[in-house]
């Protein structure tokens, strides 16, 4: 059985994603062949509610940000694929170092698995752990598979506050290290959130929904490491999501590794110099 005010709902949630524009409550009224005064007063709740808001004056309604944040909140609680965890545990394993998948929150990246370092000195960090999505690896990671209206609406919402030295503080240096990193490879931060902190992170698409996995630790260890670190991680993916998983799933970020080529000789693959080196240690 249709409910046919929650019908109502999802057909002005629709209406607004296919239009992108404000419409007043005649145009809605008349769109829908609602009654004015039945279309008042779903608009009105909504509006008490903070879902819909006037842009201007008599300028018609649109949605407010909070119908993203919730769908966000939502898709950040379903459990992760088995894969990405154990893609994770497998990188924390090979670094020494905290690893973590994160994804969007609004204006945050949140760390929804956390692996730690055992060192003493490590990059502590906690599942529900926000960081800024515009200014650390693991959050430009994310946007960088985000569409244009998306990433554009997110940095014209940032805060560009100087946590450390290599905190981006502009729209432009965000959006050059985005388009950078993808050039390179890999997503990388050094003292942009966390003082003397570093890591080094790629995008992950699963079902639909956009992650990245992040290899983080003082820069006294990790500064140095950063480009085999990078390998490990495109190595690893490819162990555990398939050989082809950039060239499918993220194709606008350059590729370290050849396709087939992993770090595990029992599946066949090539090895780099930097996986040899690890074996005959």
């Amino acid at each position: 059985m249709l409910v046919k005010q929650a019908a109502n709902v999802l057909d002005l949630l629709e209406y607004f994603a296919r239009e992108q524009k404000s419409a007043s409550l005649a145009e809605l009224s008349a769109h829908f062949g609602w009654p004015r005064s039945s279309t008042f007063n779903l608009i009105q709740t909504l509006v008490e509610r903070g879902f819909l808001y006037e842009p201007k004056p008599r300028g018609g309604y649109y949605p407010t940000g909070r119908w993203l944040a919730l769908a966000q909140d939502v898709a950040s609680a379903e459990p992760l694929p088995q894969a990405a965890l154990a893609l994770i545990r497998d990188l924390a394993d090979w670094s020494g170092e905290t690893t973590w998948i994160a994804a969007p929150s609004g204006q945050h990246a949140v760390l929804l698995a956390v692996v730690p370092s055992a060192h003493a000195v490590r990059y502590t960090a906690e599942p529900g752990k926000r960081v800024p999505i515009h200014g650390t690896a693991s959050g430009q990671a994310i946007m960088s598979q985000m569409s244009a209206t998306q990433t554009a609406a997110i940095l014209r919402k940032a805060v560009f506050e100087r946590f450390g030295s290599g905190t981006p503080l502009s729209v432009e240096e965000v959006e050059q290290s985005i388009a950078a990193s993808l050039r390179r490879g890999s997503f990388r931060s050094a003292s942009a959130f966390s003082p003397d902190l570093g890591g080094v992170s790629v995008p992950l698409v699963l079902g639909g929904r956009i992650f990245s996995a992040t290899v983080a630790g003082p820069l006294f260890r990790i500064e140095g490491r950063m480009d085999e670190t990078a390998e490990e991680i495109h190595r690893a993916v490819a162990r555990h999501f398939g050989d082809d998983y950039f060239r499918k799933q993220v194709p606008n970020l350059h590729r370290l590794l050849s396709d087939g080529a992993t770090a595990d000789p029992e599946r066949g693959g090539n090895m780099s110099t930097p996986a040899k080196a690890r074996q005959r240690r």
